[in-house]
């Protein structure tokens, strides 16, 4: 539930979205998230977290972080720690989570309504901590997805719920044959993040 006056936030863990609009089959068009969360209430600040990997030439997130941070996202990076497993492979280690707690902590004073954007099971005790603060909490993840990539005791933390399937109409990006028009140039060359290995 929103309420149109109220001040909203929100805290999209990049890694985690990704992986849940993946699992169900569709890509995000953060324009559309931006907008329709403007449409939902009066919104603060939209925070992205992603970490990059610095090592390479070129990231495949690096297009979209640029084009986030030009259209009224507030970018949070950090470069991710590349590292060689037991067996041999490549793996990157890349996690967000202290300081995407740290920064809801400090936005809480300042909004009604937080809206996190991941179903990651650590964040229990920060939706818990904003709670008691007298802030609303609403997580977007998927049930939908097998197998479901919310915690389900995250889920019962919350306030309420949004199954990111539900907003695939409203948030969700066509298939890249039909991408239209060209001012969305830089939105269609979003392409995805390295696997990241969540530590």
């Amino acid at each position: 539930m929103f309420y149109r006056d109220e001040r909203l936030a929100l805290f999209i863990d990049g890694a985690n979205l990704y992986s849940a609009a993946r699992a169900l089959g569709f890509d995000i068009d953060y324009k559309l998230l931006r907008s329709e969360f403007m449409r939902r209430g009066k919104l603060v600040r939209a925070f992205y977290y992603t970490a990059l990997l610095e090592t390479d030439d070129y990231s495949p997130v690096r297009p979209l972080v640029d084009w986030l941070n030009y259209n009224g996202f507030a970018m949070v990076t950090k470069p991710a720690k590349e590292f060689t497993d037991a067996a041999g492979r490549r793996k990157i280690k890349a996690n967000m989570d202290i300081e995407l707690a740290v920064d809801a902590m400090e936005m809480a004073s300042h909004v009604d309504h937080i809206v996190l954007f991941s179903g990651d099971g650590d964040f229990k005790r920060l939706v818990e901590s904003i709670q008691r603060k007298g802030v609303r909490v609403s997580i977007v993840s998927t049930i939908r997805s097998s197998p479901p990539m919310i915690a389900d005791d995250l889920r019962r933390q919350c306030d309420n719920f949004i199954e990111l399937d539900e907003l695939r109409e409203v948030i969700g990006r066509p298939p890249r044959g039909e991408q239209a028009p060209a001012r969305d140039y830089a939105a269609a060359r979003e392409q995805e993040p390295a696997d990241q290995t969540e530590e």
